[in-house]
């Protein structure tokens, strides 16, 4: 069963600095909105991402819980190849999710737009999908007033940065909504109501390269997953003078599973290189993480 939803832009009126909310669009401060003036002044071209929380609603995102039940393992998979025109989103906690507006308000807040949304079901659960691009500001000049809007790029999130942010605001939610996740996830040692086991790194750790195309290789990394894994991946394999121009990036519980489409100027990577990567990455993954207050 598909379910597709539609969301209307939020308007912003300058001369009486006054905000028009959509009804579904609940959890959305003004003070979240950087947007907001009174005074018309050029819109910075930087911003610092926040990932924000969940609002407050029930401890069940419109779901179904059974403390009986075997706790399933929660799945967000990021895939870029899916749609040539916007990122796939995959949210999977066996049978326990709901329609996950919540979840969708605060992809929002990160300058995104949800343009379609299905759920199916399968002998492993609900999986909740959503197809998201990037949103920009726009004008309305031809208003009695101005007015900016959010609207479709019709692009997909190509930003390791914001890409990460998105996984890690799903996470969060889950973890706020079904806090049984918590002994399955990484972030649950902070947040979660239960810690999970510690992996080790050295079993965790698989890496492969292998030929794709003549243009391209394909990279797989499996590794313990941790707040900020998906950037510090792509800007570990970029160091070297090595593209990624696509891939899918997946959570699955305590584990991360990475698929990336790389290059080196254009063609599909050497042997003699694909060595260098794999024990780069190898190197990095396994390498002892030292807290910065230690020194």
């Amino acid at each position: 069963m598909a379910v597709s939803l539609a969301f209307a832009n939020l308007a912003f009126q300058f001369n009486n600095v006054k905000v028009v909310e959509n009804p579904l669009c609940f959890g959305l401060a003004p003070t979240q909105l950087p947007y907001l003036c009174k005074e018309r002044r050029r819109l910075p071209s930087s911003r610092t991402i926040i990932i924000p929380g969940a609002s407050s609603a029930p401890t069940i995102e419109d779901g179904s819980q059974n403390d009986t039940d075997a706790i399933p393992t929660p799945k967000v998979i990021i895939d870029q190849d899916a749609d040539p025109d916007a990122t796939v989103v995959e949210i999977t906690f066996g049978d326990r999710l709901g329609a996950l507006l919540d979840t969708m308000n605060a992809l929002k807040n990160l300058g995104l737009n949800v343009v379609k949304a299905n759920v199916f079901l399968d002998s492993s659960g609900k999986h909740n999908t959503f197809s998201i691009t990037k949103a920009f500001l726009a004008a309305n000049l031809t208003a009695p007033c101005y007015e900016l809007f959010f609207s479709s790029t019709g692009r997909k999130v190509d930003d390791p940065e914001l890409l990460e942010a998105i996984r890690l605001t799903i996470i969060n939610n889950l973890l706020q909504y079904h806090p049984e996740s918590s002994s399955q996830l990484a972030m649950g040692i902070a947040f979660g109501v239960e810690p999970p086991k510690q992996v080790d790194v050295d079993i965790a750790t698989h890496v492969k390269v292998k030929d794709d195309s003549p243009d391209r290789s394909l990279l797989l990394v499996e590794a313990a997953d941790r707040p900020g894994l998906l950037v510090d991946l792509v800007k570990a394999i970029t160091d070297i003078n090595i593209a990624v121009e696509s891939g899918e990036f997946d959570t699955e519980g305590l584990l991360a599973k990475a698929k990336f489409h790389v290059s080196y100027k254009g063609k599909a990577i050497s042997k003699p290189l694909q060595l260098v990567l794999a024990n780069s990455l190898r190197y990095f993954l396994r390498r002892p993480s030292t807290e910065e207050g230690s020194f």
